[in-house]
């Protein structure tokens, strides 16, 4: 099984980000380098806004993600309320 993963920029803005990613995915392994972070897991990786919201205490669009979003690999199922990220066997 191939892995698919998120790399996102290390600031404040991604912190809660981040902590939702590791939350919804406790099968993900973040690692950690100077200006980003890269967040692997295998197989597949769903990311709920719903859980950034409750992190974040407000509304939060996915799309905000993307200005902080350095490179991603899987394919992307993107609704409104999560985003999903697979490998087609």
């Amino acid at each position: 099984m191939s892995n698919v993963f998120i790399a996102l920029q290390a600031n404040e803005e991604t912190r809660p980000i981040i902590e939702a990613i590791l939350i919804d995915n406790p099968h993900a392994v973040a690692k950690r380098e100077p200006a980003m972070i890269k967040i692997d897991a295998p197989g597949h990786m769903v990311i709920h806004k719903e859980t950034i919201e409750g992190l974040v205490g407000r509304t939060f669009d996915l799309q905000e993600m993307h200005i902080h979003l350095i490179t991603i690999s899987g394919n992307v199922d993107e609704t409104d309320d999560s985003l999903t990220l697979t490998w087609n066997n």
